[in-house]
């Protein structure tokens, strides 16, 4: 359901400090006291049976993304230039906020191990969404319509179109943008934040020390620059994705797949079939042409994450029953995608954008059209403070940049979407189907201003009443039973926002 990945950001030097600040999450072994011989039994039907459908896990990918050829303007050591914002990596949230913040004159750093390598996985926006910020010219395909199969009878029709982002395209504007607006750019990893009242130095792993009044962390979900004072108790949203020539497939070419729950691929597979039902997976897919598709086998949220070799397995028995033979593969990428969970200490030292900063929709997972709306926001901010004559810094000028991010009624919102997370770590398939059943069902402002991250505290109040009408008594039994634990959490949280 999304395309962006712990890779989304040019992450810190492996230490051992980044492994023990972001633990790896423990998984999900969907074992039973006959798993051996039963995933024995699957591996020799999944792998061996190539005459028709083929082993496409053992396919390599055909193509590496190639970096962008441009000229940036470096910053070398020599110049022991100060700056007013550093941002640590170049992914699609420190490119854009780079790109923004330096239209006001601001002085931008943008540090990153290779700043012109091209963002690895595929992104996929409503394109409304990107419309809404002038990025629509970033798109590379779309379609006018998305659809959803609840199961084998019943599938939803979706009347908003969607988009696959151009990485290429995205990319190469806002690195335009920034080299117009004079941003330069030092090639290497920061190893260490040195932090005074007013001025922070940041140290490279080539010896070199910038300097700059804000530092920004754009680094991704493992870095460890950005401190939290709560336990860090994510969902994880993981999937195996591919772009594919194909001999064939069974979706049509003016409709996007955004959610298939069907699970009579598993018809034959027993094991599979029992793990599926109670942490299922769906397929995500976006149809090119009749030879070429973007297929993605999805884990919405779960806790701990689901194993990444059991939602490998899913997708070959799914392609193998919707006789989807791959020849070539082009692309390959593994998401896993850290979910709700706290947001970061606020304020602090450190302003964080993108993956660390909380911004991922904690029940969807999506971020990146997100991202890009936010960052102007932020940008704007930053020019408040030090591009004023007053040029406020240190305490003053974090609390004032870190609530343009997360303003109260965002820290409100995002409570209920952690609400809805914790609504769907509890549902099994069945109870995913009917879920999404009653929520497609809704009026297309909510369901739509839900996904977009666009509803208020008092419109996703409306939203639980109307879901709820709209629900099977099945699905209201779900809500009844499995959602008082999250709602009163969600409620606590909500409170203390307020006194906070």
């Amino acid at each position: 359901m999304v395309t962006t990945t712990v890779t989304l950001f040019t992450p810190p030097p492996p230490t051992k400090a980044t492994l023990s600040s972001f633990p790896l999450p423990k998984t999900h072994y969907t074992s039973s006291s006959s798993c051996s011989s039963t995933s024995r039994r699957f591996r020799v039907r999944a792998y061996s049976n190539t005459s028709k459908f083929g082993n496409f896990l053992n396919l390599k990918p055909a193509h590496q993304p190639e970096p962008l050829d441009f000229d940036l303007p470096w910053c070398h050591p020599s110049d022991r230039s100060r700056f007013d914002v550093i941002i640590i990596g170049s992914g699609p949230a420190g490119t854009r906020l780079a790109e923004q913040v330096s239209r006001y004159g601001i002085k931008v750093c943008c540090v990153d191990p290779d700043p012109l390598s091209m963002w690895p996985n595929n992104y996929g926006v409503w394109v409304d969404e990107f419309e809404s910020i002038d990025l629509e010219d970033c798109l590379d395909k779309t379609w006018p319509m998305a659809c959803v199969y609840i199961n084998e009878k019943k599938t939803k029709y979706l009347d908003r179109r969607y988009g696959r982002v151009s990485r290429k395209k995205l990319k190469q504007k806002l690195i335009e943008g920034c080299v117009s607006n004079g941003v330069k750019f030092h090639k290497g990893k920061v190893w260490q934040i040195q932090h005074q009242e007013f001025e922070s130095t940041v140290l490279c792993d080539d010896g070199t020390e910038l300097r700059g009044s804000l530092i920004i962390d754009a680094s991704g979900f493992a870095s460890t620059f950005v401190e939290y004072d709560k336990a860090r108790n994510h969902g994880f949203q993981i999937a195996h994705g591919i772009l594919a020539e194909v001999d064939d497939h069974p979706f049509d070419l003016d409709k996007m797949v955004l959610m298939d729950w069907r699970d009579s691929h598993m018809g034959n597979e027993p094991y599979l079939r029992a793990n599926n039902s109670k942490f299922p997976t769906f397929l995500y897919a976006m149809p090119f042409s009749s030879n070429l598709i973007f297929l993605e086998e999805t884990s919405l949220v779960s806790r701990p994450v689901l194993s990444y070799m059991e939602v490998k397995k899913r997708m070959v028995a799914r392609l193998r029953h919707l006789g989807i033979r791959v020849n070539k593969i082009l692309e390959d990428e593994k998401c896993l995608i850290p979910m709700g969970g706290p947001l970061p200490r606020i304020p602090q030292n450190v302003m964080a954008i993108g993956g660390t900063s909380g911004i991922v929709h904690p029940s969807t997972g999506y971020m990146v059209a997100r991202t890009m709306a936010v960052a102007p926001c932020v940008a704007t901010a930053i020019a408040e403070c030090l591009g004023s004559t007053r040029m406020i810094r240190g305490k003053q000028l974090y609390a004032k940049i870190w609530n343009s991010m997360w303003p109260i009624e965002s820290k409100l919102n995002r409570q209920f979407y952690s609400f809805g997370m914790e609504t769907l770590l509890k549902l099994d398939l069945n109870g995913s189907r009917r879920f999404f059943d009653a929520f497609f069902d809704l009026k297309p402002y909510y369901w739509q201003g839900f996904l977009s991250s666009r509803l208020n505290l008092k419109e996703l109040a409306w939203l639980s009443i109307s879901l709820f009408g709209h629900a099977s008594n099945p699905s209201r039994f779900d809500i009844v039973t499995k959602c008082p634990a999250p709602l009163a959490k969600m409620m606590g949280n909500i409170a203390l926002e307020y006194i906070g």
